[in-house]
């Protein structure tokens, strides 16, 4: 089965940014990129959703904000991490997938 990221984010430029550079990159994980702050959204809402899945994604939180501008809540995410979006690249990617907060 192919591996796939789903990208959740209001920002096309973004959007496509992040799928040229994790495709050069090579990375195969299955996993989905969740901006925290979408128009209509709470990302964090959307990740404990996702969590109670039957099956549910490994989610890694994203943002163009500071980690620090979350306060507490990253680390109670149901996510494997964050990723301020300047900083996404495969390596900050597979970080979260080892590693998790």
């Amino acid at each position: 089965m192919a591996s796939r990221v789903l990208i959740v984010d209001d920002h096309s430029v973004f959007r496509s940014r992040a799928r040229l550079l994790l495709e050069v990159a090579g990375l195969e994980p299955d996993v989905v990129l969740l901006d925290i702050q979408l128009p209509d959204r709470d990302g964090f809402a959307v990740a404990d959703e996702l969590s109670r899945g039957v099956h549910p994604p490994q989610v890694v939180l994203i943002s163009s904000r500071e980690a620090t501008d979350f306060g507490g809540r990253l680390p109670d995410a149901n996510s494997r991490g964050f990723i301020h979006k300047p900083e996404l690249s495969r390596d900050s990617l597979e970080a979260c997938l080892v590693d998790p907060f």
